[in-house]
């Protein structure tokens, strides 16, 4: 017997009762089990709404309208994505940091696991100079140009994990140590999701300074 659940709540019911009826009450146990179904029903539905009062606890369909009342359609919840992984997401980019280059970074780091190559014509410490801080013609460092004002180019990286690591196929006999098992029951949150390449280019334009230009080139 749990807290709420339906014969908590008849023994609950049953102990306002007058003593006179003896212990066994079975025609009063039919009529406040009826009682005691509805109250069960009514203590865990109170119990799922104060869940989804709260970003951290919300669940199922719920999680979905609080990331469409902040986001609208630009954070949906991906094919069979756990409530733990789109919470997650959700969380992330309400404190996301935005407008710099750092945000660009972050964000490409947060979605793909990888960190993406940055280059801006205009920032000195991308491009160097001759003689400067080890830069310079044949020497590390990029051409930087004048006629590319609020630019930059990125290189950003597909994410290197897929699928269910180290467990095999239907029917693939293997395993071994290091090597795929033979047989594992698996569920859809251990499956690492890939990342589509419009992903990548919608998180960099929802952190990109307004009236720049973000040429991305996506590398696996």
């Amino acid at each position: 017997m749990a807290t709420g659940d339906q014969q908590d709540i008849l023994q609950r019911l049953k102990s306002t009762l007058p003593p006179w009826f003896g212990d066994e009450t079975p025609i009063i146990d039919g009529l406040l089990n009826g009682f005691a179904w509805a109250g069960s029903f009514v203590y865990g539905l109170i119990q799922y709404v104060r869940l989804q009062s709260r970003i951290k606890t919300a669940t199922d369909a719920f999680l979905d309208m609080i990331s469409a009342d902040f986001f609208g359609i630009m954070l949906l919840r991906k094919i069979n994505e756990s409530d733990i992984r789109f919470r997650i997401r959700i969380i992330a980019n309400l404190f996301r940091e935005r407008a710099t280059r750092n945000a660009i970074v972050r964000v490409l780091q947060d979605i793909t696991g990888r960190t993406p190559r940055v280059f801006e014509p205009l920032r000195p410490m991308d491009t160097g100079g001759y003689g400067v801080g080890g830069f310079g013609f044949s020497v590390a460092g990029g051409y930087g140009s004048i006629l590319l004002p609020f630019q930059c180019f990125v290189d950003a990286f597909r994410p290197e994990g897929s699928g269910i690591p180290l467990i095999a196929g239907y029917g693939v006999s293997s395993g071994g140590y290091g090597v795929a098992s033979r047989a594992e029951y698996a569920t859809t949150d251990m499956v690492q999701m890939s990342i589509q390449d419009a992903e990548i280019y919608e998180a960099i334009d929802s952190v990109k300074p307004a009236g720049t230009i973000i040429w991305t080139r996506i590398n696996n």
